[in-house]
C-alpha cells in the first residue's frame, strides 16, 4: 500500500535552512553586540531577509533567543570532535576552552532572556551543563593521556580553574581578560 504523503514530515527545503542558519548568525551578532532586546527588524536585515521570514522560523523573540543559546551549546559540544581530529589532544584543549569563552560572552546576553521564559528556555539553559561538562572532561582526559597536561590534573581542576575565569563574564570586555588568564592557565598545565 502507497505510504500517505501527508502523514510523512517534509523535509524543510534548502532555502528554508539556509535562512535559518542566516537568521541564527545575524542573531547571535546582534544580540552580542546589542543586547537581546535589540529589535528582530535589525536582526532580519542582518541576515538579509524579511522580517515574515524571521517570525515564520522564530514567533517569538524567546523563541530566538532559545535557539541561538542551542546552536551555540550545540556547536560547542560539536567541536570537540573535530579540534581533536585535527589538533594535539592538548592543543584541542586550549582551543576548545578559546570556543568556550565565546560561548559564555553569548550566554552573557542572553541568560537573562532564558532565565526569564518560563517554557524552553530556562529548560534549555538549566540542562545546558549536561552537554558542556562531558565534553570538557573528554577533552581534559585526552590531554592528560597523550600526556599534553600534567598528569595530576583532571578534569574537576579544570573546571574549578575556568570557574575562576568565568568571575565578571557579565562586565563588557570581560572576554580579552578571561583570554589572557586562559594563556596562562595552559603554559602552567602543560606536562613538563
Amino acid at each position: 500500500m502507497p505510504e500517505d504523503s501527508e502523514s510523512k514530515p517534509r523535509k524543510p527545503r534548502a532555502d528554508s535552512l539556509r535562512n535559518r542558519d542566516l537568521l541564527l548568525t545575524a542573531a547571535k551578532a546582534a544580540f552580542t553586540g546589542l543586547g537581546a532586546e535589540v529589535p528582530l527588524e535589525k536582526v532580519a536585515r542582518r541576515a538579509g531577509v524579511g522580517i515574515g521570514t524571521l517570525y515564520r522560523h522564530f514567533p517569538t523573540r524567546e523563541a530566538l533567543i532559545a535557539a541561538v543559546y542551542a546552536r551555540e551549546i550545540g556547536q560547542l559540544a560539536a567541536s570537540a570532535d573535530a579540534l581533536l581530529a585535527e589538533r594535539a589532544a592538548g592543543e584541542a584543549l586550549d582551543a576548545w576552552l578559546n570556543l568556550l569563552i565565546d560561548y559564555m560572552a553569548t550566554k552573557r546576553v542572553v541568560a537573562p532572556a532564558l532565565r526569564a521564559d518560563p517554557g524552553e528556555g530556562s529548560k534549555l539553559y538549566a540542562s545546558s551543563g549536561a552537554t558542556i561538562l562531558p565534553t570538557l572532561e573528554r577533552l581534559t582526559e585526552a590531554a592528560r593521556a597523550a600526556g599534553d597536561i600534567r598528569s595530576d590534573i583532571g578534569f574537576e581542576d579544570i573546571l574549578r580553574m575556568m570557574s575562576g575565569l568565568s568571575l565578571g563574564y557579565e562586565q563588557p570586555g570581560w572576554d580579552a581578560g578571561a583570554r589572557r588568564l586562559l594563556s596562562v592557565m595552559m603554559a602552567g598545565l602543560r606536562a613538563k
